[in-house]
């Protein structure tokens, strides 16, 4: 069995795109695109994937700096009043987990504070050992290595100990960069060019909850 697991968030531990950052997406575009119709939920998906959320509204929609910081507000907006639920079976996973002596750090791309406050919700008392959130500094989010890098050093684990899992490409870039097992999500939606570029790029992948956890404590 891995000693530690890099887990991320969204779409991943809890179903937020669907029931928050979708939603977000559509009153960002009725306030600051009225002429246009928003994504449909499967074609967000495929923004989030490629070429993401920043590139999407910068470089397909023009979104100026000023823009953006509407944007943000926004967005934040749906973030700090919704709290998204956990897909069923992932903190029973967790628990499991760490009852086997695993170790359990969050790497996502939403904010640390939340992060925290959705586990608290719906995690019935399971706190992950460490959490990294959004970071100004791109060189400290995913892709980039740092935050597993920081993970492994604070908890004693070498690369080889560990594995990721993720349903976007940031993390898995992050795990294969430093030898770290990737495993990938595909419980959060059925989008088949997703699916079938994260298959490729992860060296196992799982579309229920419940294989992942057979996978993960037979390990």
């Amino acid at each position: 069995m891995y000693r530690c697991l890099l887990v991320d968030h969204d779409d991943t531990c809890v179903d937020s795109t669907r029931h928050i950052h979708y939603p977000a997406h559509c009153e960002i575009i009725r306030r600051m695109r009225p002429d246009q119709e928003p994504e449909s939920l499967n074609v967000w998906f495929e923004k989030n994937f490629h070429p993401g959320v920043f590139d999407y509204y910068i470089g397909e929609l023009n979104f100026s700096p000023e823009e953006m910081e509407e944007e943000f507000a926004i967005w934040r907006s749906f973030t700090s009043t919704r709290v998204p639920l956990f897909f069923p079976g992932i903190v029973d996973t967790l628990k499991s987990f760490r009852a086997a002596g695993g170790m359990v750090v969050v790497v996502s791309h939403s904010e640390k504070e939340h992060i925290l406050r959705d586990y608290s919700h719906g995690a019935e008392g399971f706190v992950p050992d460490l959490v990294f959130g959004w970071h100004n500094d791109p060189k400290r989010r995913k892709p980039h290595p740092w935050p597993a890098q920081e993970a492994l050093r604070h908890l004693g684990v070498n690369p080889d100990e560990a594995a990721m899992l993720d349903d976007l490409s940031p993390g898995i870039d992050m795990a294969n960069s430093l030898g770290i097992n990737t495993l990938g999500a595909g419980w959060g939606h059925q989008v088949s060019s997703i699916m079938e570029e994260m298959q490729r790029r992860c060296r196992w992948y799982f579309t229920r909850v419940e294989d992942f956890r057979t996978f993960l404590l037979e390990e």
